[in-house]
């Protein structure tokens, strides 16, 4: 990838950065070339404005990679390691070094390149075998929640056609399991076509300086971003829908929560409306403070709360509907045998509480684990726990509310036997 050997030194030190993880390493490659940016603009007032010494020396120059100044001939020239290096902490008190020659000319390789040593300035080995591994785990992390999104999507759109196919399941109850789906299936399209974007915007080949420049620019992050605020978006209509699952079934086994005759209508309102409210303010708040590459990192964790506060609001709000339920369900239970307690109602709340549990228990559980508070294999486990819950839980939707429903599997029975006598009679021609 790094063809032009001017700004090798500066390219591939930062796409080996980028290489760790995508969403990390935009902050990375971006930090780190406002900084090279600033070096080399310091490094040409030097070069324009030093006085020249006496004598015979090496020229001043900037190399791409490091500012020298003039040397004098014969000897060897020792500077710090650049400040731009994201490891310069570590190699602070390091130095690069080259060879001025008796000829007043800088000492040169082999292959005709000038000799530069800069082997205290590299990151360490053992650090660096860290980032390797740090990059594996996340490759697999990715491979893992894609094929959760993907067998979730392939689940969920049978589970829709059918819901929607099916005249005599179309109801209320069915109408929010149908958009629940959906949510679902636009929460799984987002992810995959972020990571296609971010993978397009940070994989690109870049040839030589201006490709990084254009890379970084705003207009070529445009894409990612607008996939960005898309799947923030569906990451919170799929909780409001999973909301909106929780509050009919209180409304139908404890007390009537939305009026009769409109009844579906404030469950649209709470599900593809509620998550405008706060993807809306954060949008307003990336573009003013943090209008940088993908809006994948978060800089500032406060304007984060603003999608991360409505989750753990509706997380909580489930545990305790869900809670309550499973206690007068228990009570129904018992009197079930002595006052004939409508079945259809039982089969409704056993669905249900099914995925109540499952739905938003490791917000629950992480709600003081923060994503700034966890370090070390801690956040390696929240990370591997949110990932697989996230990407699979479409896929579980769709068997326990669909494939796993007796009144679905009855009415599937019958089209099909339908279908098939049908069939037979357009075969016997009769």
């Amino acid at each position: 990838m790094c063809r032009v050997r001017d700004v090798a030194a500066l390219i591939c030190l930062l796409l080996f950065k980028l290489s760790k993880f995508e969403m990390a390493s935009g902050k990375v490659l971006e930090e780190t070339y406002r900084k090279w940016v600033q070096y080399k603009e310091d490094c040409i007032r030097m070069i324009e404005y030093e006085p020249f010494p006496q004598g015979l020396f090496c020229n001043r120059t900037f190399d791409r990679y490091a500012c020298w100044p003039d040397t004098p001939a014969g000897t060897i020239i020792n500077i710090s390691c650049p400040y731009y290096l994201p490891w310069f902490d570590k190699v602070s008190k390091g130095v690069v070094r080259r060879r001025c020659g008796a000829d007043g000319l800088w000492a040169r390789e082999e292959d005709g390149q000038v000799w530069r040593d800069m082997t205290q300035c590299e990151e360490e080995k053992e650090v660096a075998s860290q980032e390797l591994w740090f990059k594996q785990l996340m490759v697999s992390f990715r491979m893992l929640y894609t094929v959760g999104y993907s067998m979730s999507l392939f689940t969920l759109i049978t589970a829709l056609i059918i819901l929607l196919s099916i005249r005599k399941l179309h109801c209320t109850r069915n109408y929010i399991h149908a958009n629940l789906f959906m949510s679902f299936i636009l929460r799984a399209v987002s992810v995959i076509v972020k990571d296609t974007l971010l993978e397009r915007h940070w994989g690109r080949e870049i040839m030589k300086q201006a490709d990084l420049s254009e890379m970084l620019s705003h207009q070529a992050a445009i894409g990612c971003r607008i996939a960005q605020v898309m799947m923030q978006y569906c990451v919170l209509a799929n909780h409001y829908w999973f909301f909106g699952e929780a509050v009919y079934l209180y409304s139908v086994l404890i007390a009537s929560v939305f009026i009769e005759n409109s009844k579906y209508i404030p469950y649209i309102c709470l599900g593809w409306g509620t998550p405008l409210l706060f993807v809306i303010p954060w949008v307003v708040m990336k573009l003013l403070k943090e209008n940088k590459e993908c809006w994948a990192v978060n800089e500032n964790m406060n304007y984060w709360w603003i999608i991360r506060f409505p989750i753990l609001f509706a997380s909580l709000i489930n545990l305790l509907i869900f809670m309550k339920i499973l206690k007068v369900i228990l009570s129904k239970l018992r009197a079930s045998n002595q006052n004939g307690y409508p079945d259809y109602k039982l089969r409704l709340a056993k669905a249900t509480l099914t995925l109540i549990p499952l739905f938003g228990i490791h917000e629950v559980i992480f709600i003081f684990a923060t994503d700034e508070q966890t370090t070390g294999i801690l956040r390696y486990i929240k990370v591997f726990f949110t990932l697989f819950l996230n990407s699979f839980q479409g896929f579980l939707v769709g068997v326990l509310y669909c494939y796993a429903n007796k009144e679905v599997r009855t009415e599937l029975k019958r089209k099909l036997h339908s279908w098939r006598i049908e069939a037979q009679m357009v075969c016997c021609g009769q």
